[in-house]
């Protein structure tokens, strides 16, 4: 049997609370945004993330890692990749979309700067790209 693409996170274990921290990364965190866009329309997708998420930080005591603009940005870029691929799955998906999980050089880093992502604003409500995207 193949062993699966991603660990076993599903979105009952984020609504519940329970990921444990240390295997919460950042493609934990885009694994499951594209977990919410393949089961609920985009505005409640984001909606139940991002409210899954701030109670997730806070209950593993770093509130201050929820970051609003970050949060949007990603599930509306995977949402975009998403479309005309319902039938894909998280592997291949992930083959497709690199940029979306690495730490560097990511799509983050073409439509943000850090100046703008470093602000209390962009922390707090989602604020619009400040890059221009060639």
């Amino acid at each position: 049997m193949a062993r699966p693409a991603h660990p076993a996170i599903t979105i009952d274990d984020m609504e519940q609370n329970r990921i444990a921290g240390g295997s919460f990364n950042h493609e934990a965190h885009v694994y499951l945004a594209w977990l919410y866009l393949g089961q609920y329309p985009v505005t409640e997708a984001i909606d139940r993330f991002t409210s899954a998420l701030k109670r997730l930080t806070l209950k593993l005591g770093v509130p201050g890692k929820y970051h609003e603009t970050i949060s949007w940005f990603f599930m509306l870029i995977i949402a975009q990749r998403r479309k005309g691929k319902a039938r894909q799955d998280w592997a291949a998906f992930k083959a497709e979309n690199d940029d979306l999980l690495r730490r560097e050089d990511n799509v983050l880093s073409r439509y943000y700067s850090k100046e703008t992502l470093a602000t209390d604003a962009a922390r707090c409500s989602f604020v619009l790209p400040d890059r221009l995207v060639a």
